[in-house]
Protein backbone atom coordinates (compact mmCIF):
# COMPACT_ATOMS: atom_id res chain seq x y z
CA UNK A 1 0.00 0.00 0.00
CA UNK A 2 1.22 3.48 -0.87
CA UNK A 3 0.39 6.36 1.47
CA UNK A 4 0.87 9.99 0.42
CA UNK A 5 1.51 12.91 2.73
CA UNK A 6 0.29 16.28 1.46
CA UNK A 7 -0.07 19.80 2.80
CA UNK A 8 -3.85 19.50 2.57
CA UNK A 9 -6.12 18.10 5.30
CA UNK A 10 -6.37 14.70 3.63
CA UNK A 11 -5.08 11.14 3.70
CA UNK A 12 -4.33 9.39 0.37
CA UNK A 13 -3.90 5.61 0.11
CA UNK A 14 -3.31 3.35 -2.90
CA UNK A 15 -3.80 -0.31 -1.88
CA UNK A 16 -3.05 -2.99 -4.48
CA UNK A 17 -5.94 -5.44 -4.41
CA UNK A 18 -5.43 -8.92 -5.81
CA UNK A 19 -7.82 -11.82 -5.42
CA UNK A 20 -7.34 -15.14 -7.14
CA UNK A 21 -9.98 -17.66 -6.14
CA UNK A 22 -10.73 -21.14 -7.29
CA UNK A 23 -14.50 -20.95 -7.82
CA UNK A 24 -16.59 -23.42 -9.75
CA UNK A 25 -19.93 -21.73 -10.40
CA UNK A 26 -22.50 -23.31 -12.67
CA UNK A 27 -25.68 -21.51 -13.72
CA UNK A 28 -28.39 -23.41 -15.61
CA UNK A 29 -31.29 -21.64 -17.39
CA UNK A 30 -34.20 -23.57 -18.92
CA UNK A 31 -36.97 -22.00 -21.05
CA UNK A 32 -39.25 -23.22 -23.85
CA UNK A 33 -37.71 -26.69 -23.70
CA UNK A 34 -34.18 -25.37 -24.18
CA UNK A 35 -31.48 -25.55 -21.52
CA UNK A 36 -28.32 -23.43 -21.35
CA UNK A 37 -25.47 -23.97 -18.87
CA UNK A 38 -22.77 -21.42 -18.04
CA UNK A 39 -19.73 -22.28 -15.90
CA UNK A 40 -17.27 -19.85 -14.31
CA UNK A 41 -13.88 -21.15 -13.16
CA UNK A 42 -10.51 -19.61 -12.24
CA UNK A 43 -11.90 -16.15 -11.42
CA UNK A 44 -9.28 -13.45 -10.66
CA UNK A 45 -9.72 -9.80 -9.68
CA UNK A 46 -7.03 -7.10 -9.79
CA UNK A 47 -7.56 -3.44 -8.83
CA UNK A 48 -5.42 -0.43 -7.95
CA UNK A 49 -7.75 2.16 -6.38
CA UNK A 50 -6.79 5.51 -4.95
CA UNK A 51 -8.72 6.21 -1.73
CA UNK A 52 -8.68 9.77 -0.43
CA UNK A 53 -10.12 10.71 2.96
CA UNK A 54 -10.79 14.45 3.13
CA UNK A 55 -11.16 16.83 4.71
CA UNK A 56 -9.77 15.50 8.00
CA UNK A 57 -11.94 16.78 10.85
CA UNK A 58 -11.87 16.57 14.67
CA UNK A 59 -15.18 14.66 14.89
CA UNK A 60 -15.40 10.86 14.58
CA UNK A 61 -14.71 9.16 12.15
CA UNK A 62 -12.18 11.99 11.55
CA UNK A 63 -12.92 12.54 7.84
CA UNK A 64 -15.90 14.05 6.01
CA UNK A 65 -15.75 12.35 2.58
CA UNK A 66 -14.31 9.30 0.85
CA UNK A 67 -13.11 9.75 -2.74
CA UNK A 68 -12.36 6.61 -4.77
CA UNK A 69 -10.61 6.46 -8.18
CA UNK A 70 -9.15 3.64 -10.29
CA UNK A 71 -5.52 4.14 -11.31
CA UNK A 72 -5.11 1.59 -14.16
CA UNK A 73 -7.39 1.54 -17.17
CA UNK A 74 -6.29 -1.75 -18.66
CA UNK A 75 -7.71 -3.83 -15.83
CA UNK A 76 -11.27 -2.47 -16.06
CA UNK A 77 -13.99 -2.05 -18.64
CA UNK A 78 -14.04 1.16 -20.68
CA UNK A 79 -17.48 2.15 -19.31
CA UNK A 80 -16.24 2.00 -15.71
CA UNK A 81 -12.93 3.63 -16.61
CA UNK A 82 -14.71 6.62 -18.15
CA UNK A 83 -16.56 7.16 -14.87
CA UNK A 84 -13.89 6.57 -12.22
CA UNK A 85 -10.42 6.63 -13.83
CA UNK A 86 -8.18 9.16 -12.08
CA UNK A 87 -8.60 12.17 -11.84
CA UNK A 88 -12.36 11.39 -11.88
CA UNK A 89 -13.66 10.15 -8.52
CA UNK A 90 -16.57 8.47 -6.82
CA UNK A 91 -17.47 10.61 -3.81
CA UNK A 92 -19.03 9.07 -0.70
CA UNK A 93 -20.13 11.78 1.80
CA UNK A 94 -19.71 10.77 5.46
CA UNK A 95 -20.10 13.99 7.47
CA UNK A 96 -21.19 17.56 6.85
CA UNK A 97 -17.80 19.37 6.92
CA UNK A 98 -19.44 22.58 8.10
CA UNK A 99 -20.75 20.85 11.23
CA UNK A 100 -17.60 18.78 11.76
CA UNK A 101 -15.44 21.91 11.91
CA UNK A 102 -17.69 23.88 14.25
CA UNK A 103 -15.84 25.22 17.25
CA UNK A 104 -17.36 25.51 20.74
CA UNK A 105 -19.11 28.84 21.32
CA UNK A 106 -20.22 28.48 24.92
CA UNK A 107 -21.06 26.37 27.96
CA UNK A 108 -24.45 25.04 29.04
CA UNK A 109 -24.59 24.84 32.83
CA UNK A 110 -27.14 22.26 33.95
CA UNK A 111 -28.31 21.74 37.51
CA UNK A 112 -30.44 18.63 37.92
CA UNK A 113 -32.46 19.51 41.03
CA UNK A 114 -35.07 16.79 41.53
CA UNK A 115 -37.73 14.59 39.96
CA UNK A 116 -41.32 14.29 41.13
CA UNK A 117 -43.92 11.53 40.92
CA UNK A 118 -41.88 9.20 38.76
CA UNK A 119 -43.75 6.24 37.37
CA UNK A 120 -42.82 2.98 39.11
CA UNK A 121 -40.97 0.47 36.89
CA UNK A 122 -40.15 -2.36 39.30
CA UNK A 123 -42.89 -4.83 40.26
CA UNK A 124 -41.49 -5.14 43.77
CA UNK A 125 -40.32 -2.04 45.60
CA UNK A 126 -39.60 1.45 44.25
CA UNK A 127 -37.35 2.30 41.32
CA UNK A 128 -33.68 3.43 41.39
CA UNK A 129 -33.65 6.52 39.12
CA UNK A 130 -30.75 8.43 37.59
CA UNK A 131 -30.55 11.04 34.81
CA UNK A 132 -28.48 11.04 31.61
CA UNK A 133 -28.05 14.29 29.72
CA UNK A 134 -26.37 15.25 26.47
CA UNK A 135 -26.69 17.70 23.60
CA UNK A 136 -28.04 16.72 20.20
CA UNK A 137 -25.44 16.55 17.39
CA UNK A 138 -22.82 15.76 20.03
CA UNK A 139 -20.77 12.54 19.94
CA UNK A 140 -19.36 12.97 23.45
CA UNK A 141 -20.32 10.65 26.30
CA UNK A 142 -23.53 11.51 28.15
CA UNK A 143 -23.33 13.09 31.61
CA UNK A 144 -24.96 11.10 34.41
CA UNK A 145 -26.23 11.83 37.87
CA UNK A 146 -25.81 9.45 40.76
CA UNK A 147 -28.39 6.70 41.35
CA UNK A 148 -31.04 7.36 44.01
CA UNK A 149 -32.15 3.96 45.27
CA UNK A 150 -35.79 3.15 45.99
CA UNK A 151 -37.06 6.67 45.43
CA UNK A 152 -39.79 7.98 43.10
CA UNK A 153 -39.22 11.60 44.22
CA UNK A 154 -35.39 11.78 44.15
CA UNK A 155 -33.32 14.89 44.86
CA UNK A 156 -29.92 15.26 43.19
CA UNK A 157 -28.85 18.94 43.18
CA UNK A 158 -26.00 17.91 40.87
CA UNK A 159 -24.37 20.30 38.38
CA UNK A 160 -22.83 19.71 34.94
CA UNK A 161 -21.14 21.79 32.25
CA UNK A 162 -21.59 20.83 28.58
CA UNK A 163 -19.79 22.34 25.58
CA UNK A 164 -22.13 24.08 23.09
CA UNK A 165 -21.29 24.39 19.38
CA UNK A 166 -24.55 25.73 17.91
CA UNK A 167 -27.18 27.13 20.32
CA UNK A 168 -29.61 27.72 17.43
CA UNK A 169 -29.87 24.04 16.43
CA UNK A 170 -28.76 22.02 19.46
CA UNK A 171 -31.07 20.84 22.23
CA UNK A 172 -30.54 19.33 25.66
CA UNK A 173 -31.74 15.72 25.92
CA UNK A 174 -32.84 14.55 29.38
CA UNK A 175 -33.37 10.81 29.92
CA UNK A 176 -34.42 9.27 33.24
CA UNK A 177 -33.51 5.59 33.73
CA UNK A 178 -34.23 2.97 36.38
CA UNK A 179 -30.90 1.45 37.39
CA UNK A 180 -30.70 -2.35 37.48
CA UNK A 181 -28.01 -4.50 39.09
CA UNK A 182 -28.26 -7.03 36.25
CA UNK A 183 -29.51 -6.47 32.73
CA UNK A 184 -30.66 -3.43 30.79
CA UNK A 185 -31.65 -0.26 32.62
CA UNK A 186 -35.34 0.62 32.07
CA UNK A 187 -36.36 3.95 30.53
CA UNK A 188 -38.61 6.00 32.82
CA UNK A 189 -39.10 9.07 30.64
CA UNK A 190 -37.40 11.77 28.58
CA UNK A 191 -37.75 15.22 27.04
CA UNK A 192 -35.68 17.82 25.19
CA UNK A 193 -35.06 21.55 25.67
CA UNK A 194 -33.97 23.57 22.58
CA UNK A 195 -31.10 25.88 23.56
CA UNK A 196 -32.56 28.72 21.49
CA UNK A 197 -35.26 29.02 24.19
CA UNK A 198 -32.62 30.12 26.72
CA UNK A 199 -31.57 33.75 27.18
CA UNK A 200 -27.74 33.93 27.46
CA UNK A 201 -26.39 34.45 30.97
CA UNK A 202 -29.88 34.18 32.54
CA UNK A 203 -30.61 31.09 34.69
CA UNK A 204 -33.90 29.44 33.77
CA UNK A 205 -35.65 27.06 36.18
CA UNK A 206 -37.87 24.59 34.33
CA UNK A 207 -40.28 21.87 35.44
CA UNK A 208 -40.37 19.44 32.53
CA UNK A 209 -42.96 16.75 31.89
CA UNK A 210 -41.43 13.35 31.14
CA UNK A 211 -42.58 11.61 27.96
CA UNK A 212 -42.06 8.15 26.50
CA UNK A 213 -40.64 9.66 23.29
CA UNK A 214 -40.82 12.82 21.18
CA UNK A 215 -43.57 11.51 18.90
CA UNK A 216 -46.47 13.90 19.45
CA UNK A 217 -48.91 11.37 17.96
CA UNK A 218 -47.96 8.57 20.35
CA UNK A 219 -50.93 7.97 22.66
CA UNK A 220 -48.63 6.65 25.40
CA UNK A 221 -47.25 10.17 25.87
CA UNK A 222 -50.61 11.08 27.44
CA UNK A 223 -49.79 8.88 30.45
CA UNK A 224 -48.16 10.67 33.35
CA UNK A 225 -44.51 9.65 33.83
CA UNK A 226 -43.56 12.32 36.35
CA UNK A 227 -41.64 15.57 36.13
CA UNK A 228 -38.04 16.70 36.40
CA UNK A 229 -36.87 20.08 37.75
CA UNK A 230 -33.71 21.56 36.22
CA UNK A 231 -31.94 24.92 36.17
CA UNK A 232 -30.29 25.82 32.86
CA UNK A 233 -27.86 28.64 32.07
CA UNK A 234 -26.26 29.19 28.66
CA UNK A 235 -22.98 31.10 28.92
CA UNK A 236 -21.51 32.17 25.56
CA UNK A 237 -17.74 32.41 25.34
CA UNK A 238 -16.14 35.82 24.98
CA UNK A 239 -13.97 36.14 21.89
CA UNK A 240 -10.73 35.50 23.80
CA UNK A 241 -12.28 32.45 25.55
CA UNK A 242 -13.22 30.49 22.40
CA UNK A 243 -11.04 27.34 22.17
CA UNK A 244 -8.80 27.54 19.09
CA UNK A 245 -8.32 23.78 18.75
CA UNK A 246 -10.32 20.61 19.25
CA UNK A 247 -8.09 19.53 22.15
CA UNK A 248 -8.83 22.76 24.04
CA UNK A 249 -12.57 22.06 23.79
CA UNK A 250 -12.39 18.73 25.63
CA UNK A 251 -12.74 20.38 29.02
CA UNK A 252 -13.19 18.51 32.26
CA UNK A 253 -16.07 19.73 34.42
CA UNK A 254 -15.39 21.06 37.89
CA UNK A 255 -15.84 19.10 41.10
CA UNK A 256 -18.79 19.92 43.41
CA UNK A 257 -18.42 22.80 45.88
CA UNK A 258 -18.43 20.28 48.74
CA UNK A 259 -15.12 18.82 47.51
CA UNK A 260 -12.19 19.27 49.95
CA UNK A 261 -10.03 22.29 49.01
CA UNK A 262 -6.83 20.25 48.54
CA UNK A 263 -8.63 17.30 46.99
CA UNK A 264 -10.88 16.49 44.07
CA UNK A 265 -13.04 13.87 42.41
CA UNK A 266 -11.57 10.90 40.56
CA UNK A 267 -13.97 9.87 37.78
CA UNK A 268 -13.67 6.40 36.25
CA UNK A 269 -15.67 5.74 33.06
CA UNK A 270 -15.77 2.10 31.94
CA UNK A 271 -16.52 2.24 28.21
CA UNK A 272 -16.15 -1.21 26.65
CA UNK A 273 -14.00 -4.33 26.19
CA UNK A 274 -13.05 -6.52 23.24
CA UNK A 275 -12.09 -10.17 22.86
CA UNK A 276 -12.75 -11.19 26.47
CA UNK A 277 -13.63 -14.85 26.80
CA UNK A 278 -14.01 -17.23 29.71
CA UNK A 279 -13.27 -20.93 29.79
CA UNK A 280 -16.72 -21.88 31.09
CA UNK A 281 -18.94 -18.82 30.42
CA UNK A 282 -18.68 -15.23 29.15
CA UNK A 283 -21.07 -12.94 31.03
CA UNK A 284 -18.64 -10.07 31.66
CA UNK A 285 -18.81 -7.28 34.20
CA UNK A 286 -16.13 -4.94 35.57
CA UNK A 287 -14.94 -4.59 39.14
CA UNK A 288 -13.17 -1.30 39.98
CA UNK A 289 -11.16 -1.24 43.21
CA UNK A 290 -9.59 1.93 44.65
CA UNK A 291 -8.32 2.40 48.21
CA UNK A 292 -10.46 -0.47 49.43
CA UNK A 293 -13.66 0.88 47.85
CA UNK A 294 -15.28 -1.38 45.25
CA UNK A 295 -17.58 -0.49 42.34
CA UNK A 296 -19.16 -2.87 39.82
CA UNK A 297 -20.77 -2.46 36.41
CA UNK A 298 -23.83 -4.33 35.25
CA UNK A 299 -23.46 -7.85 33.78
CA UNK A 300 -23.59 -8.31 30.01
CA UNK A 301 -24.72 -11.82 29.11
CA UNK A 302 -22.93 -13.98 26.53
CA UNK A 303 -20.86 -11.21 24.95
CA UNK A 304 -17.15 -11.21 24.09
CA UNK A 305 -17.27 -7.49 23.18
CA UNK A 306 -19.35 -5.93 25.98
CA UNK A 307 -20.16 -2.23 26.20
CA UNK A 308 -21.01 -0.68 29.59
CA UNK A 309 -20.59 3.13 29.43
CA UNK A 310 -20.81 3.37 33.23
CA UNK A 311 -19.28 6.10 35.37
CA UNK A 312 -18.00 5.88 38.96
CA UNK A 313 -16.69 8.64 41.23
CA UNK A 314 -14.36 8.71 44.24
CA UNK A 315 -14.20 11.83 46.45
CA UNK A 316 -10.61 12.36 47.65
CA UNK A 317 -8.91 14.66 50.17
CA UNK A 318 -5.71 14.83 48.09
CA UNK A 319 -4.56 14.03 44.52
CA UNK A 320 -3.92 10.27 43.98
CA UNK A 321 -0.41 10.82 42.57
CA UNK A 322 1.07 7.64 44.06
CA UNK A 323 -2.03 5.44 43.80
CA UNK A 324 -3.07 2.70 41.42
CA UNK A 325 -6.54 1.81 40.18
CA UNK A 326 -7.32 -1.91 39.92
CA UNK A 327 -9.72 -2.80 37.08
CA UNK A 328 -10.78 -6.42 36.67
CA UNK A 329 -13.10 -8.04 34.13
CA UNK A 330 -14.98 -11.04 35.52
CA UNK A 331 -17.70 -13.41 34.40
CA UNK A 332 -20.33 -15.07 36.55
CA UNK A 333 -23.04 -17.64 35.91
CA UNK A 334 -26.19 -18.36 37.92
CA UNK A 335 -26.51 -21.92 36.64
CA UNK A 336 -27.05 -24.29 39.54
CA UNK A 337 -24.37 -26.93 40.02
CA UNK A 338 -21.73 -25.19 37.90
CA UNK A 339 -18.21 -25.94 39.18
CA UNK A 340 -16.89 -22.54 38.15
CA UNK A 341 -19.65 -19.94 38.84
CA UNK A 342 -17.15 -17.04 38.66
CA UNK A 343 -13.90 -16.56 36.74
CA UNK A 344 -11.48 -13.74 35.92
CA UNK A 345 -11.21 -12.66 32.27
CA UNK A 346 -8.27 -10.28 32.81
CA UNK A 347 -7.18 -7.26 34.83
CA UNK A 348 -5.07 -4.10 34.70
CA UNK A 349 -3.52 -1.81 37.32
CA UNK A 350 -3.43 1.85 36.21
CA UNK A 351 -1.05 4.42 37.68
CA UNK A 352 -3.03 7.59 38.45
CA UNK A 353 -0.21 10.14 38.30
CA UNK A 354 -0.91 10.75 34.57
CA UNK A 355 -4.56 11.63 35.09
CA UNK A 356 -3.68 14.07 37.88
CA UNK A 357 -1.13 15.82 35.63
CA UNK A 358 -3.21 15.74 32.42
CA UNK A 359 -6.70 16.06 34.01
CA UNK A 360 -8.11 13.50 31.56
CA UNK A 361 -6.91 10.32 29.84
CA UNK A 362 -8.87 7.91 27.65
CA UNK A 363 -6.92 4.75 26.83
CA UNK A 364 -7.40 1.19 25.65
CA UNK A 365 -5.46 -1.28 27.82
CA UNK A 366 -4.41 -4.87 27.14
CA UNK A 367 -5.72 -7.07 29.95
CA UNK A 368 -3.23 -9.13 31.95
CA UNK A 369 -3.97 -12.89 32.03
CA UNK A 370 -6.05 -12.56 28.87
CA UNK A 371 -4.99 -13.80 25.43
CA UNK A 372 -6.36 -10.90 23.37
CA UNK A 373 -8.63 -8.99 25.75
CA UNK A 374 -8.62 -5.18 25.82
CA UNK A 375 -10.60 -2.64 27.84
CA UNK A 376 -11.23 1.07 27.29
CA UNK A 377 -11.12 3.20 30.44
CA UNK A 378 -11.48 6.97 30.70
CA UNK A 379 -10.17 8.76 33.80
CA UNK A 380 -10.77 12.36 34.88
CA UNK A 381 -9.40 14.34 37.80
CA UNK A 382 -11.85 17.11 38.72
CA UNK A 383 -11.06 19.96 41.10
CA UNK A 384 -13.00 23.03 42.20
Amino acid sequence: MKVYVTDEKELIMEPLIKWAGNPNVTVAVQAFGLKATVQVVDLQVFALPRITLKPLVPSFPCFANIFVSLMEKEIIKDQVANMYLWPKTLQVPILDPAKAFKRPVGILHVKVVRAMKLRKKDLLGASDPYVKLKLTEDKLLSKKTTVKHKNLNPEWNEEFDIIVKDPQTQALELHVFDWEQVGKHDKMGMNVVPLKELTPEEPKVMTIELLKNMDLNDAQNEKSRGQILVELTYKPFKEDEIPKTFEESKTVQKAPETTPDAGGVLVVIVHEAQDVEGKHHTNPYVRVLFRGEEKKTKHVKKNRDPRWEEEFTFMLDEPPINDKLHVEVLSSSSRIGLLHPKETLGYIDINLSDVVNNRRINERYHLIDSKNGRIQIELQWRTK
